[in-house]
């Protein structure tokens, strides 16, 4: 007797699998692709399209603007969810499957799961070469869309209906894997998506995918509780991996116990509320005083789910303690395995949890615990500062927009941001007083992730007012998906910083040598330098034609009744303010390493590079 089967498209398979596949961790169950966003073209429209319309009770559609930032919004959501539960981006051939690739490679590298059907060429090469088609003159087989391969952690061509089978379950498992998700790309040719098939019914059989808690090796624990106790001068880096495993509460019970302070990532940041005597805040670069002083002289570093990027270990210059070790808790051997490291290659909440257990009764010393809330204290100091405005009627700084912000949240607001010198400023000075609070995207620092960010966290958090901070230079790179928050009737709040120019770029190029060429928004003269009044530019009435709320706000006061009314409001809403252009915020506490050019002529690239050369000399290799 024949197992019985269901006669569908290739397409129509997909979404009716995809609509019954979950995950499940510490007994809670969710759907592991909630809906779909999509653009639809000739490569996707009479297949995945006419697919979703089939099963659309079972499959949400989310109509995009922009391919790029659809797959931003779908991270967003992701990450707001702790990863347990993604979002699938369908788009055509041609140019709106290269439009993924950027937000592919930034939810990769953020170890944040996507689900990307682009469409692609005929598999059966009838129609040949066809409308937005690349042909390439040795490899038959090769398409637009082999530019997401190396930006995806798996990938595949489906060319037959039956290939789709063992397929979709590869991509089922890597999205729900804790170490190795990221970026799915299944390729769909488009003959193949509208093709018939006999599929086995058990294929669309409600499917949970666990997501493990893998416990550390006994001998791996061991050494690394022996590492702890030997240690004088130990300092957490927390990274996203403690947000990501829900370890928050397992590290605030383990820092109570021990009293080793807290210094934290971009993707960690928010790891213990800021008021907790142990959080330091943020490390390295763009980190605190405190932070990077208790840094310099760490006997031992314990990586708590870090990656460990240039701007946490300062290109290598931060960890300056001769004797200094390091003792890596990570759930990828990966990662874990950076700087020479003791491993403890383990879900981070599990390991916390054990290692707090063997180092029962462990403390480090009173002295040291003063020293590092000493610290802390002196940089409280230093935010109230930089948040303070003397004059309510005067223009705010940008430090001083996010004095008035942190006055007008609440506890579990959520505040976006990802490029320019924000991350900079919200990384020293935030004060995080929830987990998801802080969603900065600082693994691919993408301009123009912001908003439709904004979206996917508002989609995943309904309730929740969410914050997306932007400059005039990222509101440019993508101000399309507000279009889709007022269509889908999400009250997400942009406030929107006008400085006329890249403030950031243009900091970075005055100390390297590049004298802010090209970074402001100015007019150019006939010798192409840019000279005179900023540009005659009003993106606040931009946000407006696509449908926003604006409110406009020339002073500190104006700001503060202006975000408060965005936060009442139960539209999406703009808070447009222009800033005094001078830095405000604390200067870098640690090295970053932009290459200086050797030889010059120009006497500020020449004293740049001597800069460079003495920085530069502070480099270890932690071997």
């Amino acid at each position: 007797m024949s197992a019985p089967t269901r006669r569908l498209t290739t397409a129509q398979a997909l979404v009716r699998f995809l609509s019954a596949q979950y995950t499940e961790r510490d007994g809670v169950r969710r759907r592991l692709i909630a809906g779909t966003w999509g653009i639809f073209g000739h490569g996707n429209v009479a297949g995945v399209g006419q697919a979703l319309v089939e099963y659309a009770d079972v499959m949400p559609f989310h109509q995009g603007r922009n391919e790029q930032s659809m797959v931003h919004a779908a991270v967003g959501y992701a990450r707001q969810l702790n990863r347990l539960s993604a979002q699938a981006v369908t788009t055509s051939i041609g140019p709106g499957a290269t439009n993924l690739v950027t937000g592919a490679a930034l939810a990769t590298i953020n170890r944040l799961p996507v689900l990307l059907l682009p469409g692609d060429y005929f598999a059966s090469h009838a129609p040949d070469p066809l409308l937005q088609q690349l042909e390439h003159p040795v490899e038959a087989d090769v398409s637009v869309n082999d530019t997401l391969r190396p930006v995806s952690r798996y990938f595949d061509r489906i060319t037959r209906p039956e290939a789709l089978i063992p397929s979709a379950l590869q991509a089922m498992r890597v999205l729900a894997d804790p170490a190795e998700t990221g970026a799915v790309t299944l390729a769909l040719p488009q003959d193949v998506q509208a093709e018939a098939y006999d599929w086995p019914e058990e294929f669309f059989a409600e499917r949970v995918w666990y997501v493990r808690r893998p416990a550390p090796d006994p001998v791996e624990l061991s050494t690394a509780i022996e590492a702890i106790r030997s240690a004088e001068r130990p300092l957490i880096v927390a990274g996203g991996g403690v947000h990501h495993s829900e370890a928050e509460d397992a590290l605030k019970a383990f820092v109570e116990a021990t009293g080793i302070p807290v210094a934290s990532t971009q993707a960690g940041k928010g790891s213990l509320r800021h008021d907790h005597p142990a959080d330091l805040g943020g490390i390295g670069h763009t980190g605190t005083a405190v932070s990077d002083e208790l840094a310099r002289t760490a006997d031992l570093v314990i990586g708590v789910g870090t990656r460990y990027t240039d701007f946490t270990t300062a290109s290598g210059t931060l960890f300056q303690n001769p004797d200094v070790r390091f003792l890596n808790l990570n759930i990828t051997g990966f990662d874990a395995h950076k700087l020479a490291a003791r491993t403890l290659v383990c879900d981070a909440r599990t390991g916390l949890e054990k290692l707090a257990e063997g180092l029962s009764g462990h403390r480090v010393s009173e002295a040291y615990e003063a020293e590092s809330r000493a610290g802390k204290a002196r940089w409280d100091e230093v935010v109230e500062a930089a948040y303070r405005a003397a004059d309510e009627n005067a223009v705010p700084t940008q430090t001083q927009v996010l004095g008035a912000l942190d006055a007008a949240v609440g506890d579990d607001d959520v505040v976006i941001n990802a490029a320019g010198s924000l991350p900079g400023d919200l990384h020293k000075l935030w004060r995080s007083r929830s987990p998801r609070q802080y969603h900065l995207e600082y693994g691919y620092s993408c301009m123009g992730y912001e908003i439709p960010a904004g979206i996917g966290v508002q989609q995943a958090a309904p309730g929740t007012p969410v914050w997306a901070l932007v400059g005039d230079g990222t509101y440019l790179m993508m101000p399309t998906e507000i279009v889709t928050a007022v269509q889908e009737g999400l009250p997400v709040n942009i406030v929107l910083l006008q400085n006329h120019g890249y403030a950031s770029i243009g900091g970075l190029s005055e100390e390297t040598g590049g004298e802010r060429f090209g970074t402001a928004y100015r007019f150019r003269a006939a010798d192409g330098t840019f000279t005179g009044a900023p540009l005659p530019v009003d993106l606040a009435a931009n946000a407006a034609s696509l449908g926003m709320h604006v409110l406009r706000a020339k002073t500190v006061r104006e700001l503060r009744e202006a975000l408060a009314s965005a936060r009442a409001s139960d539209r999406p809403t703009c808070v447009y303010v222009e800033t005094d252009p001078a830095p405000t915020a604390p200067p870098a506490e640690a090295w970053w390493d932009v290459p200086v050019a050797e030889t010059a002529s120009r006497e500020a690239a020449v004293a740049a590079r001597e800069r460079y050369d003495r920085q530069a000399a502070g480099r270890r290799r932690h071997l």
